[in-house]
Protein backbone atom coordinates (compact mmCIF):
# COMPACT_ATOMS: atom_id res chain seq x y z
CA UNK A 1 0.00 0.00 0.00
CA UNK A 2 1.10 3.42 -0.88
CA UNK A 3 0.31 6.44 1.48
CA UNK A 4 0.78 9.48 0.84
CA UNK A 5 0.22 12.14 3.30
CA UNK A 6 -0.43 15.85 3.22
CA UNK A 7 -1.57 19.30 4.14
CA UNK A 8 -1.22 22.81 5.07
CA UNK A 9 2.51 23.53 7.13
CA UNK A 10 1.80 22.58 10.75
CA UNK A 11 -0.71 20.87 10.63
CA UNK A 12 1.05 17.92 12.21
CA UNK A 13 1.99 15.93 8.97
CA UNK A 14 4.86 14.48 9.63
CA UNK A 15 3.75 13.28 13.38
CA UNK A 16 1.31 11.45 11.56
CA UNK A 17 3.89 10.04 9.17
CA UNK A 18 6.34 8.85 11.77
CA UNK A 19 2.79 6.83 13.93
CA UNK A 20 1.97 5.28 10.85
CA UNK A 21 5.37 4.24 9.75
CA UNK A 22 6.19 3.01 13.18
CA UNK A 23 2.90 1.12 13.55
CA UNK A 24 3.21 -0.50 10.13
CA UNK A 25 6.44 -1.57 11.02
CA UNK A 26 5.70 -2.62 14.31
CA UNK A 27 2.67 -4.95 12.58
CA UNK A 28 5.47 -6.71 10.86
CA UNK A 29 4.90 -5.15 7.64
CA UNK A 30 8.06 -3.86 5.56
CA UNK A 31 7.56 -0.22 5.29
CA UNK A 32 9.43 2.32 3.65
CA UNK A 33 9.55 5.82 5.06
CA UNK A 34 10.10 8.93 2.37
CA UNK A 35 10.61 12.23 3.68
CA UNK A 36 9.39 14.58 0.50
CA UNK A 37 8.13 17.56 2.72
CA UNK A 38 11.48 20.06 2.62
CA UNK A 39 10.76 21.64 6.14
CA UNK A 40 9.86 17.85 7.65
CA UNK A 41 11.81 16.24 10.49
CA UNK A 42 10.55 12.82 9.52
CA UNK A 43 13.79 10.66 10.39
CA UNK A 44 13.77 12.58 13.78
CA UNK A 45 9.81 11.87 14.47
CA UNK A 46 10.26 8.16 13.45
CA UNK A 47 13.97 8.01 16.45
CA UNK A 48 16.83 8.68 14.38
CA UNK A 49 19.37 10.69 16.40
CA UNK A 50 20.24 13.18 14.04
CA UNK A 51 23.05 14.47 17.02
CA UNK A 52 24.67 11.20 17.09
CA UNK A 53 24.40 10.05 13.73
CA UNK A 54 24.49 13.09 11.70
CA UNK A 55 22.40 14.99 8.99
CA UNK A 56 20.71 12.61 6.25
CA UNK A 57 21.64 13.76 2.90
CA UNK A 58 18.68 14.24 0.44
CA UNK A 59 18.80 12.41 -2.27
CA UNK A 60 18.43 15.17 -4.32
CA UNK A 61 21.82 16.49 -3.27
CA UNK A 62 24.16 13.61 -3.70
CA UNK A 63 25.68 15.40 -6.67
CA UNK A 64 27.87 12.69 -7.43
CA UNK A 65 25.07 10.13 -8.01
CA UNK A 66 23.12 12.70 -9.98
CA UNK A 67 25.83 13.22 -12.49
CA UNK A 68 26.39 9.30 -12.97
CA UNK A 69 23.04 8.62 -13.53
CA UNK A 70 21.99 10.87 -15.90
CA UNK A 71 25.47 12.15 -17.53
CA UNK A 72 25.14 16.00 -16.70
CA UNK A 73 25.98 18.05 -13.62
CA UNK A 74 24.02 19.19 -10.99
CA UNK A 75 22.77 22.13 -12.01
CA UNK A 76 22.78 22.17 -15.57
CA UNK A 77 19.82 23.31 -17.61
CA UNK A 78 19.36 22.50 -21.61
CA UNK A 79 21.45 19.74 -23.62
CA UNK A 80 21.34 16.34 -23.03
CA UNK A 81 20.90 14.17 -20.03
CA UNK A 82 19.06 10.66 -19.26
CA UNK A 83 15.38 11.31 -18.28
CA UNK A 84 14.89 8.02 -16.79
CA UNK A 85 17.96 6.88 -15.12
CA UNK A 86 18.92 3.77 -13.36
CA UNK A 87 16.84 4.00 -9.55
CA UNK A 88 16.41 0.56 -9.07
CA UNK A 89 19.02 -0.10 -5.94
CA UNK A 90 18.70 3.36 -4.07
CA UNK A 91 16.71 2.13 -1.45
CA UNK A 92 19.24 -0.80 -0.57
CA UNK A 93 22.07 1.98 -1.38
CA UNK A 94 20.26 5.07 0.64
CA UNK A 95 17.97 4.77 2.74
CA UNK A 96 18.31 4.16 6.62
CA UNK A 97 17.10 1.39 8.94
CA UNK A 98 15.34 2.91 11.71
CA UNK A 99 13.67 0.75 14.26
CA UNK A 100 13.12 -2.14 11.78
CA UNK A 101 11.80 -0.04 8.91
CA UNK A 102 13.64 2.09 6.18
CA UNK A 103 13.77 5.81 5.70
CA UNK A 104 14.89 7.95 2.97
CA UNK A 105 14.93 12.11 2.48
CA UNK A 106 14.29 13.04 -1.33
CA UNK A 107 14.67 16.81 -0.94
CA UNK A 108 13.10 19.61 -2.59
CA UNK A 109 12.80 19.84 -6.33
CA UNK A 110 15.13 22.11 -8.12
CA UNK A 111 13.26 25.27 -9.98
CA UNK A 112 14.29 25.61 -13.21
CA UNK A 113 14.45 28.87 -15.20
CA UNK A 114 11.71 28.25 -18.12
CA UNK A 115 10.28 24.90 -16.69
CA UNK A 116 13.49 23.34 -17.75
CA UNK A 117 13.50 19.58 -16.78
CA UNK A 118 16.69 19.61 -14.69
CA UNK A 119 18.84 16.34 -13.83
CA UNK A 120 18.52 16.32 -10.35
CA UNK A 121 14.32 16.34 -10.97
CA UNK A 122 14.95 13.96 -13.71
CA UNK A 123 16.24 11.31 -10.73
CA UNK A 124 14.02 12.06 -8.23
CA UNK A 125 11.11 11.82 -10.46
CA UNK A 126 12.40 8.50 -11.59
CA UNK A 127 13.08 7.37 -8.36
CA UNK A 128 9.72 8.57 -6.76
CA UNK A 129 8.10 6.59 -10.10
CA UNK A 130 10.03 3.31 -9.40
CA UNK A 131 8.71 3.49 -5.61
CA UNK A 132 5.28 4.23 -5.83
CA UNK A 133 4.78 1.90 -9.38
CA UNK A 134 7.30 -0.88 -8.96
CA UNK A 135 8.13 -1.11 -4.89
CA UNK A 136 6.11 -3.84 -3.20
CA UNK A 137 7.03 -2.32 0.44
CA UNK A 138 4.32 -0.75 2.28
CA UNK A 139 5.52 3.06 1.54
CA UNK A 140 4.27 6.24 3.67
CA UNK A 141 5.24 9.43 2.02
CA UNK A 142 5.28 12.40 4.02
CA UNK A 143 5.05 15.25 1.81
CA UNK A 144 4.13 19.44 1.23
CA UNK A 145 0.93 20.46 0.81
CA UNK A 146 1.43 20.08 -2.70
CA UNK A 147 1.93 17.17 -5.88
CA UNK A 148 4.95 18.70 -7.70
CA UNK A 149 6.72 15.31 -6.40
CA UNK A 150 4.02 13.03 -7.93
CA UNK A 151 3.58 13.10 -12.07
CA UNK A 152 0.41 11.98 -13.38
CA UNK A 153 1.41 8.28 -13.25
CA UNK A 154 3.38 8.17 -9.86
CA UNK A 155 0.25 9.49 -8.43
CA UNK A 156 -2.33 7.57 -9.54
CA UNK A 157 -0.38 4.59 -7.94
CA UNK A 158 -0.90 6.22 -4.56
CA UNK A 159 -3.25 4.12 -2.84
CA UNK A 160 -4.42 6.57 -0.26
CA UNK A 161 -4.17 10.06 0.08
CA UNK A 162 -4.37 11.64 3.47
CA UNK A 163 -4.84 15.06 3.96
CA UNK A 164 -4.06 16.45 7.87
CA UNK A 165 -6.50 19.34 8.73
CA UNK A 166 -6.12 21.53 12.05
CA UNK A 167 -9.09 23.88 12.99
CA UNK A 168 -8.85 26.88 10.85
CA UNK A 169 -9.96 28.43 7.80
CA UNK A 170 -6.05 28.55 6.27
CA UNK A 171 -5.94 24.79 6.61
CA UNK A 172 -9.21 23.53 4.95
CA UNK A 173 -8.23 25.72 1.90
CA UNK A 174 -5.62 24.04 1.56
CA UNK A 175 -7.22 20.96 2.41
CA UNK A 176 -9.75 21.94 -0.38
CA UNK A 177 -6.96 22.77 -2.98
CA UNK A 178 -4.91 19.79 -2.36
CA UNK A 179 -8.29 17.42 -2.89
CA UNK A 180 -9.20 19.22 -6.25
CA UNK A 181 -5.52 18.43 -7.38
CA UNK A 182 -6.00 14.70 -6.26
CA UNK A 183 -9.08 14.50 -8.28
CA UNK A 184 -6.69 15.82 -11.13
CA UNK A 185 -4.54 13.40 -11.10
CA UNK A 186 -7.32 10.85 -10.06
CA UNK A 187 -5.94 9.67 -7.22
CA UNK A 188 -9.02 7.36 -5.96
CA UNK A 189 -9.34 7.35 -2.28
CA UNK A 190 -9.01 10.77 0.14
CA UNK A 191 -9.74 11.15 3.57
CA UNK A 192 -8.80 14.03 6.09
CA UNK A 193 -7.62 13.80 8.96
CA UNK A 194 -8.69 16.15 11.74
CA UNK A 195 -5.89 17.02 14.35
CA UNK A 196 -5.41 19.21 17.18
CA UNK A 197 -9.35 19.56 18.30
CA UNK A 198 -10.36 21.45 21.29
CA UNK A 199 -14.32 21.24 20.91
CA UNK A 200 -17.07 19.15 19.60
CA UNK A 201 -17.93 22.47 17.95
CA UNK A 202 -14.76 22.34 16.00
CA UNK A 203 -15.53 19.13 14.31
CA UNK A 204 -18.80 20.09 13.51
CA UNK A 205 -17.62 23.48 11.86
CA UNK A 206 -14.70 20.99 9.90
CA UNK A 207 -17.48 18.92 9.14
CA UNK A 208 -19.92 21.23 7.86
CA UNK A 209 -17.36 22.51 5.46
CA UNK A 210 -15.41 18.82 4.24
CA UNK A 211 -18.19 16.74 4.81
CA UNK A 212 -18.53 14.22 7.16
CA UNK A 213 -18.10 11.18 5.04
CA UNK A 214 -14.75 12.48 4.34
CA UNK A 215 -13.57 12.48 7.82
CA UNK A 216 -11.60 9.33 8.68
CA UNK A 217 -10.04 10.20 11.65
CA UNK A 218 -10.29 12.96 14.91
CA UNK A 219 -7.08 13.12 16.69
CA UNK A 220 -8.16 15.89 19.85
CA UNK A 221 -5.34 18.65 20.24
CA UNK A 222 -2.08 16.25 22.33
CA UNK A 223 0.01 18.22 24.86
CA UNK A 224 2.72 15.34 24.66
CA UNK A 225 2.40 15.53 21.26
CA UNK A 226 3.78 19.55 21.74
CA UNK A 227 6.77 17.87 24.36
CA UNK A 228 7.84 15.53 22.24
CA UNK A 229 8.25 18.35 19.31
CA UNK A 230 10.30 20.05 22.01
CA UNK A 231 12.41 17.43 23.32
CA UNK A 232 13.44 16.06 20.10
CA UNK A 233 11.24 12.72 21.00
CA UNK A 234 9.47 10.17 19.20
CA UNK A 235 5.52 10.34 19.13
CA UNK A 236 5.43 6.94 19.20
CA UNK A 237 6.77 6.47 22.48
CA UNK A 238 5.12 9.65 23.92
CA UNK A 239 2.12 9.91 22.38
CA UNK A 240 -0.21 6.94 23.57
CA UNK A 241 -3.56 8.43 22.75
CA UNK A 242 -2.39 9.51 19.07
CA UNK A 243 -1.20 6.12 18.50
CA UNK A 244 -4.24 4.13 19.64
CA UNK A 245 -6.12 6.27 17.18
CA UNK A 246 -3.48 5.88 14.43
CA UNK A 247 -3.93 2.33 14.96
CA UNK A 248 -7.93 2.20 14.44
CA UNK A 249 -7.14 4.60 11.10
CA UNK A 250 -4.63 2.04 9.85
CA UNK A 251 -8.12 -1.00 10.21
CA UNK A 252 -9.95 1.28 8.45
CA UNK A 253 -7.29 1.72 5.78
CA UNK A 254 -6.80 -1.73 5.67
CA UNK A 255 -10.37 -2.49 4.49
CA UNK A 256 -10.83 1.02 2.29
CA UNK A 257 -8.00 -1.04 0.46
CA UNK A 258 -10.20 -4.17 0.07
CA UNK A 259 -12.91 -2.14 -0.62
CA UNK A 260 -11.33 -0.22 -3.35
Amino acid sequence: MKIAISGKGGVGKTTLSALMARELSEQGKRVLAIDADPNGNLAEAVGYDAGRLGRIEPLIEKKALVEERTGAKPGSMGGYFVLNPRVDDLIERFSVEINGMRLMVTGELKEALGGCYCPENALLRSFLRHLMVESEDWVVLDMEAGFEHLTRGTAESVSILLVVVEPGLRAMKTAEKITSLAKQLHIQQVGFIVNKVHSEGQIRRISERLGTESIWAVIPFDFLAVEADLSGSSPFEACPAMLETVRELIEKLDKAQVSG
